[in-house]
């Protein structure tokens, strides 16, 4: 079992910055990608960053330029640097790790962080 415990959201003005943090625990297959999705109210819930093992990510449109998403020096562990964040991107964010173990892919989900942006 796999438990996500995210950190690091909050309430800043429009052109501010945050981090968040996602840290793993439990049994990590090294064949993973983790991610970061958010959803708003009433929309449904899209992926904002996501970095698989082999360090290759990848960036939502409305966010690049904007959002950096890194891996820590323990693979279990995935941050999201917000830049110059906007009114639009509140939401409540989660972090995602898809685990793959012999072609099966494990999806596991943070309890959610939320992100105010005021403008």
């Amino acid at each position: 079992q796999v438990q996500l415990v995210e950190s690091g959201g909050g309430l800043v003005q429009a052109g501010g910055s945050l981090r968040l943090s996602c840290a793993a625990s439990g049994t990590f297959f090294s064949n993973n990608t983790m991610a970061w999705y958010r959803q708003a109210p009433g929309k449904q819930r899209e992926l904002v960053a996501g970095m698989a093992s082999g360090g290759s990510a990848n960036y939502a449109d409305s966010v690049k330029g904007r959002f950096t998403i890194t891996r820590g020096n323990a693979a279990n562990t995935v941050y999201l640097q917000m830049n110059s964040l906007k009114f639009e991107d509140t939401a409540v964010y989660y972090c995602n790790a898809r685990l793959v173990n012999v072609g099966i892919p494990y999806d596991y989900w943070g309890q959610g962080t939320q992100v105010t942006v005021s403008s």
